[in-house]
């Protein structure tokens, strides 16, 4: 028997090929984006005591109670926001499945979805096996700033979501003020809807302020934003996550969700909880991650990459324009292969492998790890 491919264009992914490629070589994974250092034991014991205290069967398919509470309260102190607990969260398997669940919410055949890119990679074959078309507008090298003209000209009768996401995978840039009230502009008296990938929310620097949909009331009426659990408190295996958005897109995300996954994990979600309560475990993220940027840009120095600088999310890119005329993919090869360091290129976040000369690097690990990576590039000859 033989599958019609819904997804025919896709193969195996470039952090699957990169990772292989890293274990084969025993290159320094600076490649995917997970950390390499310990999550908070705190937060270990409170799902081992979940456990023991018999907290292991279903919870309420939009999430445990407690849970959506503490984030609420979490959004109204960051956000200033009035989120109402058991209409407008939902507690997801990871931010990827809330993004999945988001887009498979609104869209139908024929529908188009702007997307920027470079872009996670979930989202162009999300879009596409759901019978829709992604609309594609590169972002603005080397700043990756959004061309809002660009924008306002390929909206049309037939688009039905805008993607955005900030901090920014895989650049690190973030959306200003600026951003927010062009996309305002394009969006009002429309029945655009938006998808805010905010899993970064946390991992934001250079006192930069997130500017979350979550701010912007009239623009959560239209929108579902997405955030993780995972990248917060480095635990990105546990893919645990949520969305928020208004009650009326709510009650429809529900209907995907309810089918789909039904229950999320229940003890990790008494620990969320209870750890939630320790507002300085997140709160003080962006500086423990600036300092690890900053700290590897100081190591990278002494390479002859340059910087193209990050404001949040686990990412720098490093533009390698004048030491290869080879393409991205096949540099990250070659460094991985010659010098023992494994990157992302920034390509395969494009559908048409756009070449920058840029790759991307994850700064979330240790010292020791950052170290030994830049040692290994300060013998880059070609």
């Amino acid at each position: 028997m033989q599958i019609q491919s819904k997804l025919p264009d896709v193969g195996t992914t470039i952090f699957t090929v990169m990772s292989s490629l890293a274990m084969q070589y025993n290159a320094v994974n600076l490649g995917q984006g997970f950390p390499d250092f310990m999550m908070s034991n705190e937060l270990i014991e409170l799902v081992n005591k979940a456990m023991l205290q018999g907290h292991n069967q279903y919870v309420h398919s939009n999430g445990l109670p407690i849970l959506r509470e503490r984030i609420a309260e979490k959004c109204s102190k960051l956000y200033s926001s009035n989120i109402d607990v058991d209409k407008q969260i939902t507690i997801t398997p990871g931010g990827t499945y809330a993004i999945y669940t988001a887009l498979t919410t609104v869209l139908h055949a024929g529908d188009e979805v702007i997307v920027f890119e470079p872009a996670y990679d979930c989202y162009i074959p999300n879009i596409v096996i759901n019978g829709a078309k992604p609309v594609l507008i590169s972002l603005q090298y080397p700043h990756y700033s959004i061309p809002w003209n660009e924008v306002r000209a390929k909206v049309n009768s037939k688009t039905k979501m805008i993607i955005i996401n900030s901090p920014h995978n895989p650049t690190g840039a973030v959306l200003t003020k600026n951003d927010m009230e062009e996309l305002r502009n394009i969006v009002a008296n429309t029945n655009i809807f938006i998808l805010s990938d905010e899993v970064y929310e946390h991992l934001i620097y250079d006192d930069l302020q997130h500017e979350s949909i979550v701010r912007y009331p009239d623009l959560l009426e239209r929108s579902f934003v997405c955030f993780s659990f995972g990248k917060t408190y480095h635990c990105t295996g546990w893919k645990m996550g949520y969305c928020i958005s208004s009650a009326a897109l709510m009650s429809e995300f529900r209907k995907v969700h309810q089918f789909n996954c039904f229950s999320v994990d229940s003890p990790k979600q008494f620990a969320l909880a209870a750890y939630l309560k320790n507002e300085e475990a997140y709160l003080s993220l962006s500086t423990i991650m600036q300092e690890k940027r900053n700290y590897f840009r100081t190591l990278m120095q002494a390479t002859p990459f340059k910087c193209i600088p990050s404001h949040g999310s686990y990412f720098e890119c490093y533009s390698y324009d004048g030491l290869s005329n080879l393409n991205e993919k096949d540099f990250a090869i070659h460094l991985t292969k010659a010098y023992g360091v494994t990157t992302i290129p920034v390509s395969a976040f494009y559908k048409n492998e756009e070449d920058n000369k840029a790759i991307r690097f994850c700064f979330a690990k240790k010292e020791e790890t950052l170290e030994l990576a830049a040692e290994r590039l300060m013998q880059f000859k070609g």
